[in-house]
């Protein structure tokens, strides 16, 4: 059985939401940000980078979200979470995870925490500013990349979608939030919709009232 070491609405979402989606044997492990248990030597055992989340997995112990999140896809591969080896779409595949990993939620790394990069604390502000003016455009990039599609994948359902609704979700407090565009918020209430997105945001806290209703959309 998977062990999901997570805390609620942190990067563990996607994989939670893959756990879900796959309908396999899991158990979620909560570590407690509010106490930074993420920092204590139990966990560091786990994740040396002091991170959340971790998979377990018998013997095999991963961190890093995306990382969790491939190789649960590549587990199951009936589930065509993952395009297989071969396909036109898996360099796609590859191509958006790439991106909403290493641009997309790494910009929002520092939206979050601005105080971090600068040694001028009364510049963290103008900081967070900039930075949700680079991330909604990058939501617009990804807006219009799902114009007339239903998956940002070829036609089936990815982990990128999780991991895209997850991202999607911490931008929603932005003037222009994700659900706004209209074909990323008509996707983003597409995939609220699914019974394992629906689990996961009431075992994390995740409210959905936004996404059912009729805002309107640029």
């Amino acid at each position: 059985m998977y062990q999901l070491y997570y805390y609620p609405g942190n990067a563990n979402v996607a994989p939670h939401l893959l756990l879900e989606e796959l309908g396999v044997d899991f158990e979620l492990v909560l570590v407690d940000r509010k106490s930074e248990a993420q920092k204590s030597p139990a966990y560091l055992k786990l994740n040396p980078a002091g991170r959340i989340p971790t998979l377990v997995d018998g013997d095999l112990v991963l961190f890093e979200s995306p990382a969790i999140c491939v190789y649960l896809a590549e587990q199951n591969p009936k589930s065509a979470l993952i395009p297989l080896l071969g396909h036109r779409d898996r360099p796609i595949f590859f191509q958006w995870m790439m991106y909403l990993t290493n641009t997309l939620q790494a910009e929002l790394m520092v939206y979050f925490y601005p105080e971090k990069h600068t040694e001028d604390a009364s510049g963290s502000a103008a900081i967070a500013a900039a930075q949700e003016t680079r991330i909604t455009e990058m939501f617009r990039l990804l807006d219009h990349e799902l114009e007339g599609k239903v998956y940002l994948v070829g036609n089936h359902l990815t982990a990128c979608d999780f991991y895209l609704f997850m991202l999607a979700n911490w931008g929603r407090k932005f003037t222009t939030p994700p659900l706004s565009f209209r074909h990323l918020g008509r996707y983003l209430r597409a995939l609220s919709t699914r019974t394992s997105v629906q689990k996961v945001c009431q075992k994390e806290g995740i409210d959905l009232k936004d996404y059912a209703s009729s805002a309107k959309l640029l």
